[in-house]
């Protein structure tokens, strides 16, 4: 078969049988580590402080415990074997895979930073899991798939398990995959979205997150255009700010050189953020914004200010200082207390379409992805109403976010660092 040609039903069919395992597989660790985080969360915001006879809604506490978790996360990096993997703030979704030694160590950071509170989500490290045991299995089992081939089932799983839906995915790979023809991408796409559409499936069937946050019905208006559009912006301006503080601050980390010094005091500073946007500036960001949204009347203009510089600047931190998780999960949360606030300044504005709008700027600017940003506003207020408005909207956050730096840090390793880069999977 030439390098163009696409392949047989019969070769689509055969890879669909690994695929749908491998999503299966994707979304049975997610759900194990999200239930091993939950524990713990358990017993360092319930059990513990009801031991020691302290409110755990406290803001102290909160500043206490992400100390702490800076603390054992920076041990995590210092002495786990492959030092937790990548460093999230230096890698895209899609990473080169990692040895099986690795893997444990950075599941340890993820399920600490996700218990601990950090301002981080779980897409970053739980992919780097995924694909290291899915490559691991096919050159065992099914040698001659190529490893790239590998990295977009596995990642593709576990978008879908996360997000709920294989859409993303889709989304996603189309963009990695754009300069294929038409038939050919649809051919390379199949067996990634069988992985997508059973992680999905399987996580949903297990329990997992449900992003349905009863939004009320929108209904479109011209104006909407000039509102959706303004707030968009907006939103993709204040996320720029972020962009730009990441690899600033990551080098100002960096500069205590160990990783415990340098994730005990990014813990330290998170605390400190906690004491100003108390605890629904902190975890990743899923739940809160369900409360924030069923809560919306108790939040004033002051209030949602506070909280959406808070958790920009909890991101930013969080990333720079070690911590091991994506950003997608607190964007999406931060777009949609920006909504909130572009709600609250015109009252007159759709809340639906404000939180689409706000969602779809923070988003692209923090993840750099138009796609992506897209399907979050609309996986956030459930209804592709708003995706007519939103894919005009999504133009002049695109113009503006042209040469705003991406949340990426690119650095080359120290010899002297104790962090070391992990050895890379042959």
């Amino acid at each position: 078969m030439s390098q163009h040609a696409s392949p047989g039903p019969g070769a689509l069919a055969r890879s669909a049988v690994p695929a749908a395992i491998l999503g299966v597989a994707g979304a049975l660790i997610l759900f194990g580590v999200d239930a091993i985080a939950e524990g713990l969360h358990h017993v360092w915001w319930d059990s513990l402080p009801h031991a020691l006879g302290v409110d755990g809604e406290a803001r102290w506490w909160a500043a206490l415990i992400l100390t702490v978790t800076g603390a054992l996360v920076g041990l995590t990096l210092w002495k786990a074997p492959g030092h937790g993997g990548h460093d999230t703030a230096t890698v895209d979704l899609v990473s080169t895979p990692l040895p099986l030694r690795t893997l444990p160590g950075v599941a340890v950071a993820l399920i600490l930073g996700l218990a601990g509170g950090v301002s981080l989500g779980p897409e970053g490290p739980i992919i780097m899991i995924a694909t290291g045991l899915a490559v691991l299995a096919y050159r065992r089992l099914l040698p001659d798939v190529p490893v790239p081939v590998v990295l977009m089932i596995s990642t593709s799983a576990m978008l879908g398990a996360m997000l709920g839906t294989p859409v993303a995915s889709a989304l996603v790979l189309t963009s990695v995959m754009g300069g294929a023809q038409p038939g050919q991408l649809w051919d390379r796409l199949f067996a990634p979205l069988v992985a997508a559409g059973t992680g999905a499936m399987t996580y949903h069937l297990l329990g997992g997150t449900s992003w349905d946050m009863g939004l009320p019905d929108y209904e479109p208006g011209w104006i909407d255009l000039l509102t959706a559009s303004v707030v968009a912006t907006a939103g993709g301006a204040v996320g720029a700010l972020a962009a730009y503080a990441f690899t600033p601050a990551h080098r100002l980390a960096r500069r205590l050189r160990h990783p415990v010094a340098y994730a005990t005091v990014g813990g330290a500073v998170l605390g400190a953020l906690a004491l100003i946007g108390g605890q629904i500036t902190m975890f990743k960001g899923a739940e809160q914004t369900a409360e924030i949204l069923a809560e919306r009347e108790e939040y004033g203009i002051g209030a949602l200010v506070v909280i959406v510089l808070v958790k920009l600047a909890a991101i930013v931190v969080s990333g720079a200082s070690g911590f091991r998780g994506g950003r997608i999960f607190p964007a999406l949360f931060t777009g949609v207390a920006f909504g909130l606030l572009a709600h609250a300044v015109v009252p007159g504005m759709s809340l639906t379409l404000a939180v689409a709008a706000g969602v779809l700027g923070v988003l692209f600017a923090i993840g750099r992805d138009g796609w992506i940003a897209l399907f979050g506003a609309a996986l956030i207020c459930g209804s592709a109403t708003v995706l007519p408005i939103l894919c005009i909207a999504v133009l002049p956050v695109w113009l503006l976010l042209t040469r705003v730096p991406h949340m990426l840090v690119h650095v080359e390793p120290a010899p002297d660092t104790t962090e070391a880069r992990p050895e890379s999977a042959r």
